[in-house]
């Protein structure tokens, strides 16, 4: 399966190579009119996923080539945020809470319940939404922050460090009108209504 488009619209995918499994999980969020899709193997699912498409994974504890918790793995060496449910039997649940311990966002235990499952899996979408969301703005801030001046981002710089104009003024070599101009400005090009929503956005805009 070729990787699809990023859409809006939150997907979970499943990854079991277990067919059966695989099928009656998907059915059961299809009946919800949750879109949903099913892969064999880990690999598979990487070769499809497309990067930054909200939703969550489902994924079994043990299956060859490559287990549940070494995609979790993966997905974290690759960097990316796709909140995961590891699937597991008995005697694995240890292993699932040391999967949670390193960022897994919840496991399940064999037999479960199926509103459970909706449940969790429900929980994890509205996270990675939130997610998705927080994403966008701080990209839409790193975008107004490079429309700013090389003045403006010294007059920003000083803001944020909490100087008052008149110290800015002194240390910038120009008058306080002028820092109040540029301060205009910038409150304007980052939409901020107030300097603690300003340094807000900064701070926020500038996390990697």
């Amino acid at each position: 399966m070729t990787a699809r488009q990023i859409t809006d619209t939150p997907i979970v995918f499943i990854v079991d190579d277990n067919e059966d499994v695989r099928e009656t999980i998907k059915s059961l969020f299809e009946s919800v009119d949750q879109t949903v899709e099913a892969f064999a193997s880990a690999r598979a699912f990487l070769d499809a996923y497309p990067v930054g498409q909200p939703g969550c994974l489902i994924a079994d504890v043990r299956m060859p080539e490559m287990s549940g918790l070494e995609l979790h793995e993966e997905l974290r060496r690759r960097e990316i945020d796709l909140p995961v449910i590891i699937i597991t039997g008995f005697g694995d649940v240890e292993m699932a809470v040391n999967a949670m311990k390193a960022g897994a966002a919840d496991f399940i235990a064999k037999p479960y319940k199926e509103q459970e499952l909706l449940d969790r899996v429900q929980k994890a979408i509205g996270r990675s939404l939130e997610a998705r969301e927080a994403v966008g703005r701080e990209q839409e801030v790193r975008e107004r922050l490079a429309r700013l001046t090389p003045r403006e981002r010294e007059v920003l710089d000083l803001v944020v460090a909490g100087e008052p104009n008149k110290r800015i003024a002194h240390h910038l070599a120009l008058s306080e009108k002028t820092v109040e101009f540029h301060r205009a400005n910038i409150m304007k090009k980052l939409d901020a209504r107030s300097v603690a929503e300003l340094v807000k956005k900064t701070l926020g805009g500038r996390a990697t």
